[in-house]
């Protein structure tokens, strides 16, 4: 159960950078919104990682939850905020995904 409780906290993470990435171009009470989103799923990130390390190992739980963060990152800025998805940042990300997978083998 705390596995899962730790992937919803890394997508929390990657949907806090997501409400960043529309509020760098929003103005006025859509920026206002954007931001709330980004402290509410800060948050949420934050408050569900914290019970997840009280039964994972921290040494785990922490790279797992922010390689989440930052492959969805990634993704996400492909897919909505059009970055080049260039060979070498797939390649790093496989790389990552691949670690990920092993820290969870392992523990």
């Amino acid at each position: 159960m705390n596995w899962i409780i730790l992937v919803v906290a890394g997508l929390c993470e990657m949907s806090f950078t997501y409400c960043l990435g529309r509020a760098k171009s929003s103005i006025g009470l859509e920026w206002w919104s954007w931001i709330g989103g980004f402290l509410l799923f800060s948050v949420a990130s934050m408050v569900l990682l914290g019970k997840a390390i009280q039964t994972l190992p921290i040494g785990t739980a922490y790279p797992v939850w922010t390689g989440i963060g930052a492959i969805g990152t990634v993704v996400v800025g492909i897919i909505f905020f059009h970055e080049p998805a260039t060979f070498w940042k797939l390649f790093f990300i496989t790389t990552l995904i691949i670690s990920i997978i092993g820290l969870k083998i392992i523990s």
